[in-house]
Parts: C-alpha cells; sequence; structure tokens
C-alpha cells in the first residue's frame, strides 16, 4: 500500500505547488488567500517527508523550482498589471445589454454614413431638394384695327404702349429652386427667376436684346415651421413667399409672390377623412413708404384671411371651396396739396391697366401721377370640382367670384372728383378634361376659360398678366391644349381673346405655344 500512497500524494504536492505558482500570477492582488495557501503546501511536504513517503532532497528540490516559477510569474503580473486595467465580473446579461447597443450605434451610424456605398455621398447632401423648369416658346399679339388710340389711354393715366400694331415674340422662362431641411420642423427655400425685375407678375423674358445676357432675380426667400408637439395643424411661412391662398389667375398671377408672414391651418389627420378643413390668414407689405417732412403718404399693406374645406368621398372625386376677405390698406391715392408732391408716394408702385385712375397733381400735369380712385376691399369664393371620369381621364371644373365691396361712390367722387358707376364684380369659369397634371408621354388636356372682371374688382397690379396683356376691365375667353412628349416635357398652346367691358375700345388677341421641360 506504500506505492500507491506515495505515488497519489506525489500528485497532491505537484498540484499544490502548481497551484501556488499559478495562483500567484491570476489573484496576485488577494496575498492573504495565498500565503495561507502557500503554508498549507509547504506544512504538507514536511509531513510527508517526516512519514517516509517523500525524499527531504526531493522536497528540497521541488519547493525552489516552485518559488523560482513563481517570482518569474509575479514578476510578469506586476509588469501586465501597470499596462491594464483590472474589471470586476460583469455579469452574462449586462455583457449582453451592452454589446447590443454597440451593434445598434455602429450600424446606425453605418446606415448614416453609408460605409461601403460606393456611389454614397456626404449626408448633408440629402437636406436639399433642387427643382426647376425652363419653358421657350412664341408669342403673337394681334390689336382690332377698331382699337383708341395710344394717346387716349395715355390721357387716363393707363400703361398702354400699343393698341394698333400686331407683334410677334420669342420668349423664355427659367426658374429655378433650392428647399434645405434646417431641421425636422424647419425648412428655407430660394427661388431664382428671369424676367423683368420690376414686373411682379411676370418671370417671361422676350428674347432679342443684341445678345445680351438674360437677368436672374431673386423671386422667393421664406422660412417655414411646423411643430408636431405644439400647434401640429399650424404652418407658419415668412419672407418672400408663394401664394399661399387658394384661388385663380382672377386674383393672383401664377408667378406673384408675396412679401409678408402668413399662416396655414391644415389637420394633418384629416388626410384620411371624407372632409377635410383648410384655412390661411396672412399679413403682406406691398410697398414701404419712409416717414418724411416732403411726404404725407403712409405705407400700403394687404391683410388676407380665408377659410374653406375640401370633400374627398372618393378616390374617383374631390371637390374644395374657400371663401376669403383680402382689405388694402392705404391703397388709394390722395391729391396734392396746391403747388406740392406731399402726396405724391399714394400711386401705387405696381400696376398693369384698367383700375379707375386720376391725376394726383395740383394743378394737373399730362403725366401726372396718377393713383387709384377706389377703395379695395375684397370678398372672394373660389371653388374647384376633379371628376375621374376613366382613369387617367379626369373633369376638372373651377370657378371663382369676386366682389369689391370696398367700393364707394361718395368716397371716390370727393377723393377724385369722379362720378364713377359701380365696376366692381369678377368670375372666371374654367372646364378642363384629361390629365390633372402633365407627367408623362401622352397625357394630354384640353381646356375651355370665360373670363370677366370689371375695372375696379380687383387690382389690376396683380391679376393675369397674359389675358388681355394684363390688368382688369376685360372679358374673353380661353382655349388650351397640352401634349405630353415625354416624362416631365410637354407642350402647351392657347388662344386667348379678350375686349372691354366699359371705356376705350381695347380687343387684343393673343396666340401662344410652349415647350416645358420640368426637372
Amino acid at each position: 500500500m506504500k506505492r500507491p500512497l506515495h505515488h497519489a500524494m506525489r500528485h497532491v504536492t505537484l498540484a499544490a505547488l502548481m497551484t501556488l505558482g499559478c495562483g500567484t500570477v491570476a489573484q496576485a492582488d488577494e496575498r492573504e488567500d495565498l500565503e495561507t495557501l502557500k503554508q498549507t503546501t509547504i506544512n504538507l511536504i514536511q509531513a510527508l517527508v517526516q512519514q517516509g513517503v517523500l525524499p527531504a532532497d526531493k522536497a528540497d528540490a521541488l519547493v525552489k523550482q516552485a518559488e523560482t516559477k513563481a517570482r518569474a510569474a509575479v514578476a510578469e503580473a506586476k509588469k501586465a498589471e501597470q499596462s491594464t486595467v483590472r474589471v470586476q465580473f460583469v455579469p452574462e446579461s449586462v455583457r449582453k445589454q451592452i454589446a447590443d447597443e454597440v451593434r445598434e450605434e455602429v450600424v446606425a451610424q453605418a446606415k448614416a454614413e453609408r460605409w461601403g456605398d460606393v456611389n454614397a455621398v456626404p449626408e448633408w447632401v440629402d437636406r436639399f431638394k433642387f427643382e426647376g423648369d425652363l419653358r421657350l416658346g412664341y408669342q403673337r399679339d394681334i390689336y382690332s384695327d377698331d382699337n383708341a388710340p395710344v394717346l387716349n389711354f395715355l390721357a387716363a393715366g393707363q400703361n398702354i404702349e400699343n393698341t394698333t400694331e400686331d407683334r410677334d415674340r420669342a420668349r423664355l422662362r427659367a426658374r429655378l429652386g433650392i428647399t434645405a431641411r434646417v431641421t425636422p420642423d424647419v425648412s428655407a427655400a430660394l427661388r431664382l427667376v428671369t424676367g423683368n425685375q420690376a414686373d411682379a407678375v411676370s418671370t417671361n423674358q422676350t428674347l432679342g436684346n443684341g445678345s445680351s445676357k438674360l437677368n436672374f432675380a431673386l423671386d422667393r426667400a421664406f422660412v417655414r415651421a411646423r411643430s408636431p408637439d405644439f400647434l401640429p395643424w399650424m404652418t407658419t411661412t415668412a419672407g418672400r413667399i408663394p401664394n399661399p391662398f387658394f384661388g385663380t389667375d382672377l386674383l393672383w398671377d401664377d408667378d406673384l409672390s408675396f412679401d409678408g408672414v402668413a399662416l396655414q391651418f391644415d389637420d394633418p389627420a384629416a388626410a384620411a377623412r371624407v372632409w377635410r378643413p383648410f384655412g390661411a390668414v396672412g399679413v403682406f407689405p406691398l410697398e414701404d413708404v419712409a416717414p418724411s417732412p416732403f411726404t404725407q403718404a403712409r405705407s400700403k399693406w394687404l391683410v388676407g384671411a380665408q377659410g374653406g374645406v375640401e370633400w374627398v368621398p372618393s378616390n374617383d372625386m374631390r371637390a374644395k371651396v374657400g371663401l376669403a376677405l383680402y382689405d388694402y390698406k392705404n391703397i388709394s391715392g390722395v391729391r396734392n396739396p396746391s403747388g406740392t408732391g406731399l402726396t405724391n408716394d399714394t400711386a401705387p408702385a405696381q400696376r398693369q391697366k384698367g383700375n379707375t385712375l386720376f391725376n394726383l397733381s395740383n394743378p394737373q400735369t399730362l403725366d401726372g401721377p396718377y393713383g387709384l380712385a377706389s377703395d379695395y376691399r375684397l370678398v372672394n369664393l373660389t371653388g374647384a370640382l376633379d371628376v375621374n371620369l376613366y382613369n387617367p381621364v379626369h373633369l376638372i371644373v373651377t370657378g371663382d367670384y369676386v366682389r369689391n365691396i370696398g367700393f364707394s361712390s361718395s368716397k371716390t367722387l370727393a377723393r377724385s372728383g369722379l362720378n364713377l358707376n359701380s365696376e366692381t364684380t369678377g368670375y372666371l369659369v374654367r372646364v378642363a378634361v384629361g390629365m390633372p397634371t402633365m407627367l408623362l408621354k401622352n397625357d394630354w388636356q384640353l381646356s375651355l376659360t370665360y373670363r370677366y372682371l370689371e375695372a375696379d374688382a380687383v387690382l389690376d397690379a396683380f391679376t393675369d398678366s397674359d389675358f388681355h396683356l394684363g390688368g382688369t376691365n376685360n372679358k374673353g375667353f380661353i382655349v388650351g391644349a397640352q401634349y405630353g412628349l415625354s416624362r416631365n416635357t410637354w407642350l402647351n398652346a392657347r388662344w386667348l381673346s379678350s375686349r372691354e367691358i366699359s371705356g376705350l375700345p381695347l380687343s387684343i388677341n393673343a396666340f401662344q405655344v410652349y415647350f416645358n421641360a420640368k426637372f
């Protein structure tokens, strides 16, 4: 039995010695426990020697060998301890949570920075959106031989340079816009356009200026904000902004931009409902007049408000109606005190033709200036019906009615000395059949419009600049056709026939044909 016991004790002794050496390396900070293990192992070896199981010289050699290895291991452990940080035990669940969070952050960063995408662009590029269009075409203006001479119109202060000579023009329009997403709730936009910078209602450029370069003007520059947490149904737009009101070119030319601030109201959740209310209010400076001892004029303003509802009973039908009030402040003219020009700035800075004017000079001079004889406070009712006859062909009917309730014959007489009849009503009816927009090849649309706009129904400065070559005091019809040549490219042609409602004879026909490209 001695030999088996001898072998067993030898294995115990060697295991203890190895534990002594390795323990010194792995648990260097647990010195008290290691010292106890060391003394226990030495006492065990001594007991084995006393019982004759292990020779004394062999025991001494084993102890020395173990101590040498232990010292080397301790030195190595101290060296490693200087360059590493000891971490206490971390549970498996915590380690998994940390790993998942790190993985999610890395994946999100990889998606945002498009790791591995050879066609990737910087993230900030995605915050910008570019859009624009180019229109090239021809226009012929045809005047009746029965029209009154130009001098007769000039004597009444009307902006007319030609009433008898037909004209052919090559025309171009270019627009380029950029919208930047500043934050998820705020965006900023700019738009550049061609055209005369002094003309608020046209972006057309007539070609043939001796090869001179065309001008670009800043047509829009605005900030738009909407808060999903605070008043989510309200959008605020400020600067030089797009038209915020639902309407037609009976009041507002399609190229018109507004200076000022507008609040637009619509419920985002209403997009899934049959009845969808909407509204808008705005304040817009029209002409700033600096206070001075040399002028009695005041700055001109427009205040507008509109409310309405859209009805969408199905995917094949929708109708929309809006009722608006537009109130112009300080817009009418004031005759000058005798021998002065103190009220010259009451004359409108922007006008086309048609509104009733009177001479502000005192005593009167032929060249004016001329001011508006009437006040302008407009009630406007606009409606549209869109029926999908058979996809994608639609029937679209649009109606617009306006009345200037600010007109007062007594005030006009006192202001201008003119005893005027009330010419304060306007309306428009348009019927179109075809695709609502020209998007694809072979898209088409045919339309017929009738317009009637009395002299003082609206401000002539802001109404359509094409019909009757702009302004009020006109009636007639427009026949139009559009055809898609390819995606986002199309031709459109129109015949516009108009004549005066009252006053001096003025009949104008116009033919337009344009190639359009949108990008």
